[in-house]
């Protein structure tokens, strides 16, 4: 079922002097985000909801009442642009679940919150959500789990250990861009 091993094998038949075995993390990471994408998306889209919709739903709901955020926190939450922001709004907001309302006494600045609807739905996904990857990571032990977090955790800082790195040795200061 995991494809990665046979492309390994395959690169070291054809290259047999460069090493491959960095695609049995690396590719396989891939492969498995691509996976749990297909197997996380169907409650979401069995109630409308499009790619990274749920997770503007669920950032206004970690925020707390009034369960609202900028536009720009919230593309910042989410680590997306905020044209991917504003799409996503849209959509929600089309459908009710959320309300764009003037901030501040100028009216230029725009506050996103959740309405009513948005809100008894943000609850009752989170719980769906939560259950689905119980069941997604039911093949390994609790001790499996926190040692998988552990792991993806620190490779999680060397990645950024690095890009921050490298940007500073470019000469660049903004090392947000590299995160």
């Amino acid at each position: 079922m995991d494809p990665v091993p046979e492309i390994v094998a395959q690169w070291a038949q054809e290259r047999p002097e460069l090493d491959a075995s960095p695609l049995l993390v690396i590719g396989r990471l891939q492969y498995l985000a691509e996976r749990l994408d297909a197997l996380m998306r169907p409650p979401f889209a069995a109630r409308g909801l499009g790619n990274g919709d749920f997770d503007v739903l669920a950032a206004l709901r970690r925020a707390g009442a009034p369960y609202q955020l900028r536009p720009t926190d919230l593309s910042k939450s989410l680590l997306v642009t905020t044209g991917a922001i504003t799409k996503r709004l849209d959509r929600l907001e089309d459908q009710g679940l959320l309300a764009r309302e003037a901030e501040g006494s100028d009216g230029r600045g725009k506050v996103t919150r959740l309405t009513a609807a948005g809100l008894a739905l943000a609850n009752e996904l989170i719980e769906v959500h939560l259950a689905n990857q119980e069941r997604l990571l039911a093949g390994l032990s609790a001790r499996e789990r926190t040692d998988l977090a552990r792991l993806l955790d620190r490779f999680a800082h060397s990645l950024t250990a690095g890009a921050l790195q490298s940007r500073l040795s470019a000469g660049q200061s903004n090392w947000r861009g590299a995160i």
